[in-house]
C-alpha cells in the first residue's frame, strides 16, 4: 500500500516536473538538443492482461534531470464491473506519467525483457512530441476509450510519435496475417485463454489486416520501427537500440490440466455413450439434455450480448449459430413433454442452426472443440427428434405422412 501510495506521488511530482519543463523549454531552458525520445517495448508477461506485451515512451534531458515514462495503459480492476465492460468494449483507459526509475523498478522486478529504441527526430519533431504528450495528459484529455486492436496502449505510442514526424515514415513491408493469427502466437501455450478469445472473436478478425493495423501489438510496432525510414530525408527512424532489461525465461504456469478439445472430446464420449445405452433401454436421459441446454445457453447469451459491444470485431459471430439463448425455452418443454407442434418446431430449428454453424466453419475460425461441442448436440438433437417421432401414435402419423 506504501509503495502504490509512493508511485502515486511521484506520478504527480513527475506531471507537475514536465508542465514546468515545458514551460521553460519556451524560455530555451529545455533544450530540444539534449532531449531525448525512446520507444519502450516491453516482453509479454505471464498475467492474462500483459501476455501481449506492452508499449510506452520513454522522454530524457540530460540537462534538466528530466527522466519519465508515458504509460498509455493505465487500467483499474477495481473499477465496478470491469470485466464486463471491457468485454462490451466500454472500457476507459488512461494516459499516466511516471518517474522512469520506477518504470524500470516493476519491469525488473518482474524479470520482464525491456528493449529502448532512440527515435531519430528533428528538434522541432522532439517539440511538438512533448507539447502533445502534456496536452494528452490534461484532464480533460487522459481517459481514452480501450479497444484492443484498433485504440490500445501500443497504437496511442505510435501515433503520438508517427503524427509529429515531418512528412510520416515509411514501414519495410513484413508477412501479415488476422488479427485472430496474430493474437494466436502470444497465447499459444495459454489454451484456456486462447479458447476464451477466439470464443468472443467474430468474422471480423479472420479478414486480412494491413500493416499499420497489426502495429496493435507492441512487438509488431518495435519490429516494424526498426526498419522504417523517415520520408523526410529517408534515413532511418531507429537512431539506436538496446535492452535496458535483459529479463528472466518465463515459467510456464500449471493452468487447468485440461485443455478444451480434451473436455469437448470427454463430452463427445459421454453423449455418444448416453445415446447408445437409450437406444438399447428404449427411454432418453432427459436431464443430459437439460444439461446441455442450460450449458449452451449460458455460453449463447455472452455471444449475444457481444452483438451490442463497441468492439467492432465481435458483432458478427457465426459461433452464434451454436451458442445461443434459444435452448433455454426448450427446457420446460422438454421436461414436461409437451406436445410435438411446438418442441419438434424448435428442435428442428435449433438442429438446422447447428448444421449452419458447420458451413459457417469455410468462412469463420472457431474456437478450439466447438466443432466436437456442435457434433455432441447434434448428437442429442437428432436423437431426440427421431425419439419422440417414434412415440407418435398410429393415427397421428398417418395424417403426417
Amino acid at each position: 500500500m506504501k509503495l502504490r501510495i509512493g508511485i502515486l506521488r511521484a506520478m504527480l511530482l513527475t506531471m507537475a516536473m514536465l508542465s514546468v519543463a515545458f514551460s521553460k523549454g519556451q524560455n530555451q531552458k529545455l533544450s530540444p538538443d539534449s532531449l531525448e525520445i525512446s520507444l519502450l517495448t516491453c516482453a509479454p508477461r505471464q498475467q492474462i492482461y500483459s501476455l501481449y506485451g506492452h508499449t510506452a515512451i520513454r522522454l530524457r534531458d540530460v540537462r534538466t534531470g528530466l527522466d519519465a515514462a508515458v504509460n498509455y495503459g493505465i487500467f483499474s480492476f477495481n473499477k465496478p464491473f470491469f470485466i464486463t465492460r471491457f468485454i462490451l468494449g466500454i472500457t476507459d483507459y488512461e494516459v499516466g506519467i511516471i518517474p522512469f526509475k520506477y518504470f524500470y523498478e516493476e519491469y525488473k522486478c518482474s524479470g520482464t525483457r525491456v528493449t529502448q529504441q532512440v527515435l531519430n527526430l528533428t528538434s522541432e519533431e522532439k517539440m511538438l512530441i512533448f507539447d502533445a504528450i502534456q496536452i494528452n495528459v490534461l484532464p480533460d484529455n487522459k481517459y481514452y476509450r480501450y479497444n484492443f486492436f484498433y485504440d490500445n496502449c501500443t497504437t496511442r505510442a505510435r501515433d503520438i510519435i508517427v503524427d509529429n514526424i515531418n512528412g510520416g515514415v515509411t514501414y519495410k513491408p513484413r508477412d501479415g496475417g488476422t488479427f485472430r493469427e496474430i493474437v494466436h502466437q502470444k497465447n499459444e501455450n495459454h489454451p484456456w485463454a486462447r479458447f476464451g478469445n477466439d470464443m468472443l472473436l467474430g468474422i471480423g478478425s479472420d479478414m486480412p489486416t494491413t500493416q499499420e493495423q497489426r502495429q496493435f501489438l507492441p512487438d509488431n510496432l518495435m519490429c516494424d520501427f526498426a526498419t522504417a525510414t523517415r520520408n523526410d530525408d529517408n534515413q532511418p527512424l531507429v537512431e539506436k537500440t538496446s535492452v535496458i532489461i535483459e529479463g528472466r525465461p518465463i515459467a510456464a504456469e500449471k493452468g487447468f490440466p485440461i485443455t478444451p478439445r480434451q473436455c469437448a472430446l470427454f463430452l463427445l464420449a459421454i453423449t455418444i455413450t448416453i445415446t447408445i445405452i437409450e437406444i438399447v433401454r428404449k427411454n432418453r436421459a432427459i436431464y443430459f439434455d437439460v444439461f446441455l441446454m442450460i450449458f449452451v445457453s449460458l455460453l449463447g447469451i455472452i455471444l449475444f450480448l457481444m452483438i451490442f459491444s463497441q468492439h467492432p470485431t465481435v458483432k458478427v459471430n457465426l459461433q452464434i449459430l451454436l451458442l445461443n439463448p434459444m435452448p433455454i425455452f426448450l427446457i420446460r418443454r422438454l421436461i414436461k413433454k409437451h406436445k410435438k407442434g411446438i418442441k419438434d418446431r424448435l428442435h428442428i430449428l435449433w438442429t438446422v442452426l447447428i448444421c449452419l454453424f458447420f458451413i459457417g466453419g469455410f468462412f469463420q475460425s472457431y474456437a478450439d472443440g466447438m466443432y466436437v461441442l456442435a457434433l455432441s448436440l447434434l448428437i442429442r438433437n437428432v436423437k431426440g427428434i427421431l425419439s419422440h417421432c417414434n412415440t407418435i401414435p398410429a393415427k397421428h402419423s398417418k395424417g403426417i405422412a
